[in-house]
């Protein structure tokens, strides 16, 4: 008596499997697609309150990049943006997530104002006066992302917390300052220090207001491109970041470089602060900073923590602002909608970088998804 022969299981239409490794072009895919779902997500809010997506969107536009002064005006916005986010970016890429990129500005603004105003003679060369603020705002900066980074190396103390609550202590202090011993007599009543010295302004371009910080910027994210491909502490901070085990067994130092770590990424917030106050109010005044260390965090990831991505982010989110500001004199709308847009982009990235860890097949067939090669060098 014969048996039938055992059928096939039937291949399903749709499949979803876990791969080790991404590929570049599922990244960049699913990056695209997110930041086009996130606009017409915002279009479908912005069409129920009664406004026409489209044309919110144009004048956004033209009001960032449809003249000299709105391209101006994106690059002037993109500074602190470009600093912060290379900042944030270099501590996840150790996995470490440093929320305080905020608070590191401010202590790196606080560090500029301090030489501009106090330490170095008013008379004294630009050319020592500004690397001497850059050095204080680096140290600022680096001195409030140690803080974090000493308490998770050596108690195990949840960075995240850590540095998001010391942006609060920073933001109190410097108001502290600006009511207090460095408040100018001089101004009427209203908190911000004296006007800094000509020769601590950094130069601007033209009759524009971008100014010599976006300079900074561009040759860190450089430097940042040639230290993780070329170094071995680059090569350290992604190895801890992927596996943290290994490299203990490796003989690498974790807990040095958790701290070295967030103060270079809090030197480089600080720079931005230096840069804000030396490059455009010339003091340091209340409500510096709108959130750029918390934008930041948004930069970073949808540059994929890659300094090139990150140069290009920062320009659109930018042009985000300006494009915001400009809806409320162009269209009479409130500017809010430039953040409102931001958080639907973080969120849609964020549900894209969950689909990049997975490969999709349909009928058999491989959409997009994991390094084959790769995966299986990762194996061994």
């Amino acid at each position: 008596m014969s048996s039938a022969a055992p059928s096939a299981a039937p291949v399903r239409t749709l499949q979803f499997e876990r791969v080790l490794a991404p590929t570049r072009n599922s990244r960049i895919l699913v990056t695209i697609l997110s930041v086009v779902l996130g606009l017409i997500t915002g279009g479908v809010l912005l069409l129920a309150t009664g406004e026409n997506p489209i044309e919110v969107y144009r004048a956004m536009l033209s009001g960032a990049l449809g003249n000299r002064y709105g391209i101006a005006e994106t690059l002037v916005k993109q500074t602190p943006l470009l600093l912060t986010g290379l900042g944030v970016a270099v501590a996840f890429r150790m996995q470490l997530w440093n929320i305080g990129a905020e608070g590191q500005f401010y202590f790196g603004a606080i560090g500029a104002a301090a030489v501009a105003l106090f330490i170095l003679p008013a008379d004294i060369s630009p050319w020592l006066m500004i690397p001497g603020m850059m050095a204080a705002g680096m140290i600022g900066g680096a001195l409030w992302g140690f803080i974090p980074g000493f308490l998770r190396a050596f108690t195990g103390a949840n960075e995240t917390i850590t540095s998001l609550l010391l942006n609060y202590v920073a933001i109190f202090f410097a108001d502290y300052l600006l009511h207090g011993p460095w408040k100018n007599p001089a101004a009427f009543g209203f908190p911000g220090t004296e006007t800094f010295p000509e020769n601590a302004w950094l130069p601007r371009y033209d009759n524009y207001r971008v100014h010599l910080g976006l300079l900074f910027g561009l040759v860190a994210a450089m430097l940042l491109m040639i230290i993780f491909r070329r170094t071995r502490w680059g090569y350290e901070v992604g190895v801890i970041g992927q596996n943290t085990r290994a490299a203990r067994y490796a003989g690498m130092s974790t807990r040095k470089m958790i701290v070295i770590v967030m103060m270079v990424s809090g030197a480089l917030a600080g720079l931005a602060g230096m840069s804000e106050v030396a490059g455009i109010g010339q003091q340091l005044q209340r409500n510096l900073s709108p959130g750029y260390g918390y934008t930041a965090i948004i930069v970073a990831w949808i540059g994929r923590l890659h300094p090139f991505g990150i140069v290009l982010v920062s320009f659109l989110l930018a042009a985000l602002y300006v494009g915001g500001d400009q809806l409320q004199t162009s269209m009479g709308l409130p500017a809010s909608i430039a953040p409102m847009l931001q958080g639907i982009l973080l969120f849609f990235l964020l549900g894209g970088d969950m689909l990049t860890r997975y490969r999709i097949r349909w009928r058999g067939r491989v959409l997009f998804g994991g390094d084959e090669a790769r995966a299986r060098e990762l194996v061994g």
